[in-house]
């Protein structure tokens, strides 16, 4: 082999080195028998949501996984593979393969990687099923602005009823007078 392709693979396993170093969870599909329109849809459906899809050779990837010490995949990287590189979000990855999946059964999810551990479909399903960033923000939000409105609106009851009692202390003296 020579220098220059020597090189130019080293390049490659590099940059799979580099984005499964900054992913936060990495999906592995099959996308044989899927047309290039559908490639094309599935494509802008990762890139809307600012996740990488990329198509890698086997062994490219294999070597940048031994390098990084993962174990337990190799099962998995058989057949043509697209690998899916969650940056921001954990669950925008899977989610998007996973719902693109149940309308294009000839797109297969096949496992993944997350915090540094190899999970298989059902792994990858569940991270799916997680809720966006987004909402979460706002369920948290939520939680915490809940016994706070509770409070307002006791305290909001005791001033209401301050307010009747001195409305029926000023009725009393009125009729009194």
């Amino acid at each position: 082999m020579s220098n220059s392709a020597l090189s130019l693979k080293q390049e490659v396993v590099s940059e799979i080195k580099e984005a499964i170093q900054n992913s936060k969870s990495i999906s592995i599909v099959e996308y044989r028998g899927l047309t290039v329109e559908q490639v094309s849809e599935l494509r802008s459906k990762y890139r809307a949501e600012g996740v990488n899809y990329k198509v890698y050779k086997n062994t490219m990837v294999n070597i940048a996984l031994k390098e990084l010490g993962y174990e337990g995949y190799e099962e998995y990287l058989k057949g043509p593979n697209g690998f899916v590189f969650s940056n921001d979000d954990m669950a925008a990855g899977p989610r998007i393969s996973v719902d693109f999946a149940k309308d294009n059964e000839k797109l297969v999810v096949k496992a993944g990687f997350i915090d540094g551990k190899v999970v298989d479909v059902e792994g990858v399903k569940a991270i799916a099923k997680l809720p966006t960033r987004e909402v979460l923000i706002a369920q948290v939000l939520g939680g915490l602005n809940a016994p706070i409105s509770g409070f307002a609106n006791v305290l909001q009851g005791t001033i209401r009823n301050v307010v009747y009692a001195l409305n029926a202390v000023k009725e009393k003296k009125e009729q009194e007078a």
